[in-house]
Order: structure tokens, then sequence, then C-alpha cells
């Protein structure tokens, strides 16, 4: 495997800039991608060799289904059984005025253009991005600024990538004053990802058909957490 696909090179002055726009305008998701790829180095080199050391990890990278495409199905998500991770995913894109495809926008960045990348560890990084509605979805964390922030902290724990953990950190910081409190929902969260399964490795594709309170006590999730949801001028506005 090429070397420049083994830990891609640190940029903290271009994850500075990011995080600082990003502080200014917390709905830009862009910024969160810039974050991350800039401090990600060898964090999805490692996960990946995760993956492919499990028999399901094998098994999809054989198969490589698009996760993508599933979760782009409105129409067969929301026809799905009530109380299924599919229906309960199907459910919260369309209250939260999302598409599946909203972070493959967001997320374009120069790996997008290298050659060097292996296809099955690309393949691998897309699927990755795709999930993280799906983790909203299983966690219980809402996309509001609070939930994104908890979210972030569980993924932290998740797959140890320093962007990640930079903006979580930023979150914290700014978490002052009245909203002191969202500082044990992030604590929370990441003890929350410690303990439970492996996201990055599960057949989303399969679980998607099952009760999700059953997708919830298989991989470990503990109780839904209770917190104040806080939204943005720029979140939609919800029923």
């Amino acid at each position: 495997m090429a070397s420049s696909t083994a830990r891609k090179k640190i940029r903290p002055l271009v994850a500075l800039r990011a995080i600082r726009a990003l502080i200014q305008d917390p709905d830009d998701t862009r910024k969160v991608f810039e974050v991350i790829d800039a401090l990600s180095g060898s964090a999805l080199e490692r996960a990946f060799r995760r993956f492919r050391g499990t028999e399901t990890g094998r098994r999809l990278l054989e198969e490589r289904p698009d996760l993508l495409a599933v979760l782009s199905d409105r129409e067969r998500l929301l026809a799905m059984r009530v109380g299924t991770l599919g229906r309960a995913y199907g459910e919260f894109v369309h209250r939260e005025q999302l598409s599946a495809d909203g972070l493959v926008e967001a997320s374009m960045t120069a790996e997008e253009l290298d050659p060097t990348i292996p296809e099955e560890r690309f393949w691998f990084g897309e699927r990755l991005r795709d999930m993280h509605d799906l983790w909203h979805v299983v966690t219980g964390y809402n996309r509001d600024l609070i939930g994104e922030a908890a979210l972030l902290s569980f993924t932290y724990a998740q797959v140890r990538n320093r962007g990640v953990g930079l903006i979580v950190l930023a979150a914290y910081l700014q978490a002052n004053g009245e909203i002191r409190w969202a500082r044990k929902v992030m604590r929370d969260a990441y003890r929350r990802g410690n303990r439970a399964a492996w996201f990055a490795g599960q057949d989303w594709e399969a679980l998607l058909e099952r009760p999700l309170a059953e997708v919830r006590r298989d991989l470990g999730v503990e109780a839904l957490p209770v917190y104040q949801e806080i939204r943005s001028e720029g979140a939609p506005s919800l029923a």
C-alpha cells in the first residue's frame, strides 16, 4: 500500500482556520470535514485495517454495498415497519430536512482526486462518512448544536481521529455560562462511545431492517441521553 495512504500529512494551520470559521458558523459542515481531513493522520487507515480484520468487514469489502444508495431511498425506508432502524432513520432525515448525499458535497477533499488510494480503502472512507446520521438515530443525539457535539464526542471515542477530537474540544470550551451543563453531555457521550460496540464495523444495511431497540441493545448503547436541545439559526424549523 502506498505510504501516502497510510498517514496523511498533518496540516495544523488549515485546521485552525477551519475551526475558527466553524465557531463563527456551526452550520458550515464543510469546515467540519476540513478540520477532520487536516488532522486525520493515520486514523482512517487504522480504522480500515481494523475493519478488514473482522469477518463482517471482509464480507462487506467483497460485496461493496452502496450504503449511500440505500439511505437515499427514502420511500423504501418510510415503508419499513414502524420501530425499525430504517423507519426511524427515514423519519429522522425527513424531520431534519436532510438528504443522505448532503454529507457527500460537504466532504469533498483532495483525497477524492488522489489516485494512490486503493479502491477498497476509498470505499470504506465513504461508508464511514455516510453512516453519520445513522449514528444520530442509534445514539439518540439529535442534530442540534449540543447533540452534534455529543455525537462527535461519541465518534472520537470510537475512531480516535484528532480532527474530530479538536472539534469536540472547541465545542467543550465554548460551552460556558448558562450552557456549561453541555460539557457533561459531551463527557457522557465519550464514555458511551468507549463502551459501545464498534459502529464503523457494522453491517448497517442489515441493521436497517431490525427493530431500533434491538439494534441499540446489541450495539451496547446505554439509556438514551436527556438534554436540552439548542438549535442554531441555520437549523430547520421542526414541528
